[in-house]
């Protein structure tokens, strides 16, 4: 007697699950590739990722570097989104890609390229820290504010890290700061220090061009063996941005 064939069952069950998580799949990529065109998210080293979002500047998407850290007691940002409508999309990507909450975030100077999301972030209940001299200038220029302010370099202590924030001198500004992590070698240069991509210095309508150049030499000389230098601009692969930087104040002479 020829058995009656029957639906493969097992077979069905295991096709419905590859299709759904093919479906699950495909729409995360929807998902973060809608959110890439505005947010990008790079990995650096260990746990340290670098983040651009975009201002349209004259029809030119202008882009602009901030970088996180994830930690075992949540994730620190250093600086924030310049694009407005991407504080909420960072979180959620941060959120989904390492299932943690940004709980502490430090601004390099006042300019809304640094600052522009502190006031949201302050109301998601993450600390917000700058220094005294950016807190004051935030106010000056009506930017957003941190909540915490430090008055001297500081360092930071969160989870399994450990960083420090230095100020060197006036450059692009006259608060600029950047914050060095030892043991990774990473120096986040912020707007003091210029991609290698970079032809010139930029917008240096509140810059103090007689004493970049020293700053600058302070910040090599405290930090020779460095093996990754993020500009506040363009390109950050190489690690040339502050002698980069030099030469582009040498040629604005």
């Amino acid at each position: 007697m020829l058995a009656t064939a029957q639906p493969d069952i097992i077979n069905d069950k295991k096709m419905k699950k590859y299709t759904l998580s093919i479906l699950l799949t495909f729409g995360h990529i929807l998902l973060f590739g809608q959110v890439n065109k505005k947010l990008r998210i790079e990995h650096l080293t260990d746990n340290f990722y670098v983040y651009t979002t975009y201002k349209d500047l004259n029809g030119f998407m202008f882009p602009s570097n901030s970088m996180y850290l994830v930690t075992d007691n949540g994730v620190v940002l250093f600086d924030t989104p310049w694009d407005t409508t991407q504080f909420q999309p960072l979180l959620d990507s941060i959120s989904v890609r390492h299932n943690k909450k940004v709980v502490l975030a430090v601004s390099t100077h006042y300019h809304d390229d640094r600052t522009a999301g502190l006031e949201f972030l302050k109301q998601k209940g993450v600390k917000t820290y700058s220094s005294k001299l950016t807190y004051d200038l935030c106010k000056e220029h009506n930017e957003k504010q941190a909540e915490f302010y430090f008055d001297n370099d500081t360092v930071f202590n969160i989870g399994n890290y450990k960083f420090e924030t230095y100020y060197a001198g006036e450059g692009h500004t006259k608060d600029n700061i950047v914050i060095w992590f030892d043991e990774y070698k990473i120096l986040y240069g912020g707007c003091l220090v210029k991609s290698t991509e970079n032809k010139n210095l930029g917008n240096v309508a509140d810059a103090n061009l007689k004493v970049w150049a020293p700053t600058i030499k302070k910040v090599i000389k405290k930090y020779p063996k460095r093996k990754f230098v993020i500009p506040g601009h363009f390109g950050w692969t190489s690690n040339e941005g502050l002698e980069h930087t030099l030469k582009l104040l040498r040629q604005n002479k």
